[in-house]
């Protein structure tokens, strides 16, 4: 009886972290627009390119149309002139002759990490003193440039970064990957910042300043981390500056995945962040708030109807809390009849947590890596 009921203690304290991490979400003002006037400083973008897909093309212009009174400066990286995105650019280059905006080969290999190594080169060739970085695979509402400008007003501001959602989960593996992006990790995060300042960057959008970065050696700090966001943040962090969350929600869009793809992302990400923060990583799985009240259902063989009693009731509120959270951030992509999904997320999260410690390996965009101690990238 003595392990149903330390169960038992453990599905309530992860029902308890869920209700705390669900009312962190339900505070934060998602979509809010700051009306007054942005810093009028300039901004350069930096879009460190690889492939193309479907989505591509919108994501791309989505940079080329922002509305904001600062000069701004595109610039479109990418490691080879017969990259499949090349075309794209040029097309999209073409449609908005005004912009400043040009494709530079990246051709120098400077780390493990290709993405950091092509925003070295792109910083090279940046005319401003703002720069905004962003993933290939991100859709931007019009006005981001000139919200993200606002809150940089303040010069204590270093780095200023967006929560995302997974905005086209149009298979059931990306579905049961949109309870992870779309419920959980924007309100962990919102949990994690209830307890401290940020000293931790998300990687979708970030705009950063440049003396921000150039006092912790430019981004050719980084090219050899795999969690090259996590560092950058962390790093501005402890040279004193704020890290601040927009409450500007952007789009991920990406390719149609299948499970193989998912699981590796997956997996990818927890070693990232184990290796990271090793602490709160292996406490984190206090958090799971269906594989407790689960465990202490199965272990009660005599005692099922009375451990049922309270299982049941655990289970629903995390999928009423995760539901929830998933509608406020990603309303566009919530549907109820994935909600049986949250438990199915919870269990083979637990798997993924605990195949997190027994291996260095991960795939990132096709290329097998080994994560050193720090986050390192060991290219096999």
């Amino acid at each position: 009886m003595l392990p149903v009921l330390i169960l038992l203690v453990l599905a309530v304290l992860s029902a308890g972290l869920q209700v705390w991490q669900w009312r962190c979400a339900s505070r934060f003002p998602l979509n809010r627009r700051n009306a007054g006037e942005p810093m009028p400083t300039s901004v350069s973008f930096l879009k460190p390119l690889k492939g193309s897909d479907a989505e591509t093309r919108a994501c791309l212009e989505s940079w080329l149309v922002q509305k904001t009174d600062a000069p701004v400066q595109v610039l479109f990286g990418v490691g080879t002139l017969d990259d499949p995105v090349v075309p794209v650019v040029h097309e999209l280059l073409k449609k908005h002759p005004s912009v400043d905006a040009e494709l530079i080969l990246c051709a120098e290999v400077l780390g493990a990490n290709s993405k950091v190594s092509k925003l070295v080169q792109l910083a090279r060739r940046a005319k401003h003193p703002l720069f905004i970085v962003s993933d290939a695979d991100v859709f931007v509402p019009a006005d981001l440039a000139a919200q993200l400008q606002f809150q940089m007003r303040d010069p204590l501001v270093g780095l200023v970064n967006c929560f995302y959602r997974l905005a086209n989960p149009v298979t059931t593996a990306m579905r049961w990957e949109a309870v992870a992006i779309n419920s959980d990790f924007w309100s962990q995060v919102l949990q994690s910042v209830a307890l401290k300042p940020m000293n931790f960057a998300l990687g979708a959008v970030m705009a950063v300043r440049r003396d921000a970065l150039e006092q912790i050696g430019g981004f050719e700090m980084l090219v050899n981390h795999l969690a090259d966001d996590y560092q950058l943040g962390n790093r501005i962090s402890k040279k004193g500056y704020r890290i601040e969350l927009s409450t500007v929600v952007v789009d991920c869009r990406e390719y149609v995945q299948g499970w193989k793809q998912v699981w590796a992302h997956q997996l990818r990400w927890a070693r990232t962040i184990r290796f990271c923060q090793p602490a709160p990583f292996f406490a984190s799985i206090l958090s799971n708030a269906s594989i407790w009240p689960l465990l202490a259902w199965m272990a009660s063989a005599r005692t099922s109807l009375s451990v049922a009693g309270l299982a049941v009731p655990l289970l629903l509120l995390r999928m009423i809390a995760a539901a929830s959270m998933h509608r406020a951030l990603s309303p566009t992509t919530f549907r109820w009849l994935d909600v049986w999904l949250v438990p199915v997320k919870d269990v083979l999260n637990a798997a993924i947590w605990l195949m997190a410690f027994v291996g260095n390996r991960v795939v990132w965009r096709g290329v097998n890596y080994r994560v050193r101690k720090g986050g390192e990238l060991l290219r096999e």
